[in-house]
Order: C-alpha cells, then structure tokens, then sequence
C-alpha cells in the first residue's frame, strides 16, 4: 500500500478549468471522503511560464513523499513537469505529450470551453514556453500512472503509451479526450495515492 496522499494538486488542460467534469468530481470527493487531504486546483493562466510559476509558488512548501499530482491533457504535460522536478506521484490522464507541436496551431484568441464568454489569447511565445518546460525520460516511471484512451479525438494514444513507458497504464478501448466516464476509474487513481 504506498504512503497516503496528504496534498493533491490537479491540473486542467488547454482551454479547460477547475469546472471540468474530472476536476469537480475530484474536488467533492475529496471534500467528502478526504477532507484532510490539502486539495487545490488552479485556474492556470495561458502563459506556460506563468502557469509553471503559479504551480512551483502555490506548492512550494509541499511535502515531497507524500504529494501528488493529477492532469488532464495539457495539465499532464505540467504534472510530468512539476512530478519530475519535485518526485511526486503522478496520476496523467491523456497527457499531451509534445503540446509545444500541438498547440503552435492555436496561436490567436480562444474560448473556455466552460465559459465561452471568456476568450484568452494564446500568444506565439507560449510555444517557446512549452518547449522549456518539457522533461526528458523519466528518472522514476513507476511513480506516474497513465489512463489513456484510444478513442481520444486530440491526443494519439500510441505517442502517450510510448512517452510514459515503465509507468502504470490503463489503455481504454474506446473513450475520448475528455474521459467522460472518468468516475469508472476513481478507485484504480484512489488505490495509486494511497486513498483508497
């Protein structure tokens, strides 16, 4: 049984938010059945750079052995990131795998998929950002778990299966970038941290 989890972070993708279906079912369980668990999950800015420093300052004085980190999408290239530096465990779900390529084609204005009101501007120096932040191989696999689906519409399952070999996968048959049936797989990310 690994060590409990005692401080959770999750990382919305491109376009997402802390509304996501995956963060706000994460948010109440925690608050229901782990109300001792410290939770936070940022609305990250577009900036890359920004992102990384919010992320680095608001979990600076986390403890290393028992922290963790959960992504979706882009917030899994940012959990590879921050669960490097830091030697957190990490849940990936999706993880974008080189979004410096992926997103060099979303340069301009964009809009929340949860609040379409709300627009951002990707800007062309966000490429560069990401490019700095990208992790080579992974020192320790095993602490990542992958849940990957390959019915996802964004992301090519076979690149995420590729990039995180060595760590816990779940490869879904179908499925799609969003994980709609995310809560299927709650217990198997709960057992990882040591929640369950």
């Amino acid at each position: 049984m690994p060590t409990p989890t005692t401080h959770l972070l999750y990382l919305h993708g491109f376009r997402s938010s802390p509304q996501s279906n995956k963060a706000r079912l994460m948010a109440a369980l925690m608050a229901e059945r782990f109300p001792q668990v410290q939770w936070w999950c940022p609305q990250l800015p577009p900036s890359p750079q920004a992102a990384a420093a919010l992320i680095a300052q608001g979990t600076a004085h986390w403890p290393a052995d028992t922290s963790a980190v959960i992504g979706s999408s882009l917030g899994g290239f940012y959990a590879t990131w921050i669960a490097a530096q830091r030697g957190w465990r990490a849940v990936l779900l999706n993880p974008a795998v080189d979004p410096a390529r992926d997103l060099s084609r979303y340069i301009g204005e964009q809009t929340n998929w949860h609040d379409p009101a709300e627009r951002f501007f990707f800007a062309p120096e966000f490429v560069d950002e990401l490019r700095a932040l990208a992790v080579g191989p992974l020192a320790q696999p095993e602490r990542f778990m992958t849940l990957i689906a390959k019915g996802d519409e964004v992301l090519d399952w076979r690149e995420m299966t590729a990039r995180y070999a060595g760590a816990q996968q779940t490869v879904l048959e179908g499925g799609d970038h969003a994980l709609s049936d995310f809560d299927q797989y709650i217990p198997q990310v709960l057992a990882f941290l040591g929640l369950s």
